[in-house]
């Protein structure tokens, strides 16, 4: 990712400007934009790429949330744009990084690449959201404390003894979506609330369809991806994860002989089951007493959000019973 000021459109030369997205997942994670993206990236009229988060312009949030990088991500705009070089004449092209939301730079450097970009955020009830991204850290091998209560004592993600970013930032919605609405007109911006998106995956789709400007009656297969899991052990999990990103000597060549060996599919589907069976296991149930803390907590950031989206979010998510 760079440091500075991406150019702005006009500054570009027309090849790489038919390569600017023209709509942008900008999260939040645990929210059902994983899900999202794989039904968009269905539909005829709408490329995205294979890499699902870019996370470009999220240039103040260097990995700070991420594992180890792979060294995957873009780190300059030409091989950004390339990953959208690929779209047919006519197709709307679109990124899903749900860093962007959190991210204090991302809205104004997309707008500068992008002045017609159509935004898209997903918000989650707020401690259902923190107790799900708590467990996709601790997943990704960026969160060292299992438990919950112990883990946002401080607020502070913890990665091997440091303190790396605040869960509260997280679910500062109205100020994450004034950021947005500061360089985008509201007819850009579409904001769902998760809720909706889970009881009708398909309305959420078509209504995200239209945004778009492309065909909303096409079939939309229904999925959800990326579903929440608890790590066993933390160990083993990044045991596993330094294998597949061959990070370390001895994963470097561990990962070298696997290579020589087995085709990449075969590879990649070895270790989801390794996780599967060794490392994943369903949720266990929700620490109700700290549920009810995080939402005392959560209560006013709720409030602000619904009065910006002129929506009673209170009584939907349960914020009128806990006190």
């Amino acid at each position: 990712m760079t440091g500075s000021p991406e150019p702005a459109l006009a500054d570009l030369d027309a090849r790489a400007r038919e390569c600017v997205p023209d709509f942008f997942i900008v999260g939040h994670h645990k929210s059902g934009t994983t899900a999202l993206y794989e039904m968009l990236r269905r539909h005829p009229q709408i490329y995205m790429p294979t890499l699902k988060e870019p996370k470009f312009f999220a240039t103040d949030m260097p990995a700070r949330l991420e594992p180890p990088s792979t060294g995957l991500l873009p780190a300059t705009l030409e091989q950004y744009l390339a990953l959208f070089a690929a779209a047919e004449a006519g197709q709307r092209k679109g990124e899903a990084s749900p860093s962007y939301l959190t991210s204090h730079t991302a809205a104004g450097e997309i707008a500068r690449v992008q002045p017609q970009a159509k935004i898209i955020a997903i918000l989650r009830e707020p401690a259902s959201f923190i107790r799900s991204l708590h467990l996709q850290l601790l997943q990704s091998g960026t969160e060292t404390e299992k438990d919950l209560r112990e883990a946002i004592a401080n607020e502070l993600v913890m990665r091997h003894g440091r303190n790396i970013h605040r869960y509260s930032d997280h679910v500062h919605y109205v100020e994450q979506l004034r950021r947005y609405h500061e360089v985008f007109p509201p007819e850009q911006i579409l904001v769902i609330v998760y809720d909706d998106f889970r009881a009708d995956n398909e309305k959420t789709v078509r209504q995200v369809l239209r945004l778009l400007e492309v065909d909303d009656s096409a079939p939309v297969p229904v999925l959800d991806s990326n579903p929440t899991v608890r790590v066993r052990s933390l160990r083993l999990n990044n045991t596993l994860s330094a294998l597949a990103s061959g990070r370390g000597p001895v994963a470097r060549a561990a990962k070298g002989a696997i290579k020589s060996l087995t085709p990449q599919p075969l590879r990649r589907r070895a270790l989801r089951a390794t996780h599967r069976s060794m490392v994943d296991s369903n949720p266990e149930p929700p620490d109700e007493s700290l549920m009810r803390e995080l939402r005392r907590r959560f209560e006013p950031e709720v409030l602000a959000l619904s009065e910006h989206l002129d929506r009673d979010l209170v009584s939907l998510w349960g914020y009128d019973t806990v006190a």
